[in-house]
């Protein structure tokens, strides 16, 4: 049986809006794009260099054509090639054909049945991490030592988690690892 991490970058605040780039999610007028690159020195090559593997990435429709628009683009880029070779799931209604090496449309019922035959990965994708709580084993949450005040944020109800490891990064990024609580 598989299991689903999310890895997701957080605000203190909750917010995990457009971390990456100014222009990466404008929506409902958020002007912080890109908060977290000051902070991501290494932040996120620890969480990937854990060596653990992932059979594939769950991802949603707006965080699969960003990433899909973004990173087949970055030449010598470490991320680029392990991203082009990665099963790419994509939970959509409205995508089609997505050009992106090794993508596959989906839907969130086929999820349960993938997830019994590969552990996977969500990045970013707050909608479908909000839409799948009782299918997640574990968050790594890389929470900034900043707050946004505005934003869309990561969990939208009650979930009582359980803290199961935690490291700091020299930029004060803390790494926490989190199961749900039983």
């Amino acid at each position: 049986m598989g299991e689903i991490t999310v890895v997701c970058n957080v605000s203190l605040d909750g917010v995990m809006q457009a971390p990456g780039r100014p222009d990466e999610d404008p929506r409902d007028g958020f002007r912080y794009g890109g908060w977290a690159t000051p902070y991501s020195q290494d932040a996120m090559g620890r969480v990937l260099g854990r060596g653990r593997r992932f059979g594939g990435m769950l991802l949603g429709r707006r965080t699969y054509e960003d990433f899909a628009g973004f990173w087949p683009n970055q030449p010598d880029n470490p991320y680029s090639e392990a991203l082009d070779n990665q099963q790419k799931y994509v939970v959509s209604s409205t995508v089609q054909n997505p050009a992106w090496a090794n993508s596959h449309v989906i839907t969130l019922d086929d999820i349960p049945k993938l997830k019994t035959e590969q552990d996977l990965i969500v990045l970013g994708s707050g909608h479908l991490i909000r839409s799948i709580p009782d299918l997640i084993g574990h968050y790594i949450l890389l929470i900034h030592p900043l707050t946004l005040g505005s934003g869309h944020h990561l969990f939208g109800n009650h979930q009582p988690l359980t803290l199961d490891d935690s490291e700091t990064t020299t930029t004060g990024v803390v790494i926490n690892t989190y199961s749900p609580a039983a």
